[in-house]
């Protein structure tokens, strides 16, 4: 089969490596790549991953079997609904689906619906309503930009100044850009970061392995989010205690909404879990949850 990676990044690289390695894979493309991709896979540079019709054109006239797109970006933007309007077999989330990800108030949202343990949090629209919020917030307090920032919408306030700063920056500066026009503003928790993907189709559910990355930049976490610094699998931290409470509050709750809406639809499912030191029993997610569909 012919398959068609869409993205520049070190994710898209790792992808196009593996896929490589399958027999089933007989000729590898991707939009726009990079110079690494370009030693195993026919890159086309002058495709962005945002202009929709140039990558469904380019598929077509490639002929491809399966486009997988990868960035978060075309993702939210619906370049998959765009594609399998077309006819072309795509694995990722439509719209409806990638608002988990381009919405940190929504995740957090649907996590309350469902009764998805999570962290405390309120969403802010207006700068001043936040502000006042954190008057009577206790500290550290997380501000998070609601929308896509790279991995790095995310500042961990140690003070009242500091937190009063980061709303200035996020939704007046708009240091993020749009994605700081409305703010989520989240109890601040301490333990592990753990990773936890699988894959679901409805009925029966594979658990992966754990992996961690390195959110924070210098030494002792004492710098912003990096967006991931390199990760490792498995982590110890995730041990045979967790995998129940992973499986039956995380992974069997968030998909079940889109299950309810697309019964055909095929899911790998990402959580991302905070194991507190403080409460070891208490099992929470700490980021966004990300769903991506395969039909």
């Amino acid at each position: 089969m012919k398959v068609l990676i869409v993205g520049g990044g070190g994710r898209e690289h790792a992808i196009a490596v593996s896929m490589k390695k399958s027999k089933r894979v007989e000729k590898l493309y991707c939009v726009p790549g990079n110079a690494g991709i370009a030693q195993i896979a026919e890159c086309e540079p002058s495709i962005g991953v945002m202009e929709f019709d140039k990558v469904v054109a380019y598929a077509k006239e490639k002929d491809v079997d399966l486009v997988f797109v990868a960035p978060d970006d075309p993702l939210v933007g619906g370049l998959v609904d765009e594609l399998q309007a077309a006819g072309i077999r795509t694995f990722g989330p439509n719209k409806n689906a990638a608002i988990l990800e381009g919405s940190k108030a929504f995740s957090k949202d649907l996590m309350k619906k469902y009764n998805i343990p999570t962290a405390a949090y309120e969403n802010f629209d207006d700068a001043d309503a936040a502000l006042a919020y954190l008057e009577t917030a206790s500290m550290p307090i997380v501000l998070k930009a609601d929308g896509l920032a790279l991995g790095k919408g995310v500042l961990i306030c140690n003070t009242l100044e500091e937190a009063k700063a980061g709303v200035k920056e996020i939704m007046l500066d708009k240091h993020f850009g749009s994605a700081g026009n409305r703010m989520v503003i989240e109890e601040f928790m301490t333990g592990p970061e753990v990773s936890v993907l699988s894959f679901v189709d409805g009925k029966n559910i594979k658990i992966m392995t754990s992996a961690q990355d390195h959110k924070r930049a210098k030494d002792n976490d004492e710098g912003l989010n990096t967006g991931g610094m390199g990760t490792f699998s498995p982590t110890p931290f995730y041990t045979g205690k967790w995998t129940s409470s992973a499986k039956n509050i995380f992974i069997r709750l968030p998909w079940m909404p889109w299950r309810q809406r697309e019964e055909n639809s095929r899911v790998l499912f990402s959580s991302d879990l905070c194991l507190p030191l403080t409460v070891p029993e208490y099992l929470s997610t700490m980021q966004d949850l990300v769903i991506l569909r395969h039909r």
